[in-house]
């Protein structure tokens, strides 16, 4: 009994000190949060391979620059040209296939024309829609990427702003009036092709 009452009576804080202090655990819990959700939390490293997937080599300046012409409104416009070009001259050819008048001249209409007629007249139309076709498809995409770019938004309102600049500039050549018509009735359209679309 006398060494626990020296003991006690030489430490001035008393039993209670002989425990661990309130004040440390708290401490201790701040930190664990500071790396958990705290800014000394680490940075994962999301690469493919340590993610269990196929590891992916960092691109070079030459991708990189293809790329970056791909995604330009240039390449795009160039894209939709061609893809017009060829979808404008296989409709031209299918309307003249159809089309029962083909290769028929009007001052002898009563006269069978000969294949090479029909051919040509067929080659013609074909020709005629994919120039026009080729026009309306450079100049929506080429417009939808500008407006696209200036906006900094992918959504509907893009195509239907581009039909009705594309639309308005193909109908002024015939006046106002038919301007007017063709900006509405291409972003009317636009929209529907995005509705069903997205």
């Amino acid at each position: 009994r006398t060494q626990t009452a020296n003991a006690a009576a030489s430490n001035p804080q008393g039993p209670a000190s002989v425990g661990p202090s309130v004040d440390s655990p708290t401490l201790q819990y701040s930190m664990i949060l500071e790396h958990l959700i705290g800014d000394k939390r680490p940075v994962k490293d999301l690469n493919p391979a340590v993610m269990g997937g196929l590891p992916v080599p960092p691109k070079s300046d030459e991708q990189k620059m293809i790329e970056r012409g791909m995604e330009s409104c240039a390449f795009k416009s160039l894209l939709a040209c061609v893809g017009g070009f060829v979808l404008g001259g296989a409709f031209g050819v299918f309307t003249a296939g159809i089309d029962t008048n083909v290769g028929i001249d009007p001052k002898d209409p009563l006269r069978t024309p000969t294949a090479r007629e029909v051919l040509k007249d067929m080659g013609q139309r074909g020709m005629s829609y994919a120039k026009n076709f080729a026009i309306v498809g450079a100049m929506f995409s080429c417009t939808e990427c500008i407006i696209e770019s200036h906006r900094g938004k992918s959504d509907w309102k893009n195509a239907v702003y581009s039909g009705c600049v594309t639309g308005g500039a193909i109908g002024f050549r015939a006046g106002l009036k038919a301007g007017v018509l063709g900006c509405g009735g291409f972003a009317a359209f636009s929209a529907a092709i995005e509705y069903y679309l997205r």
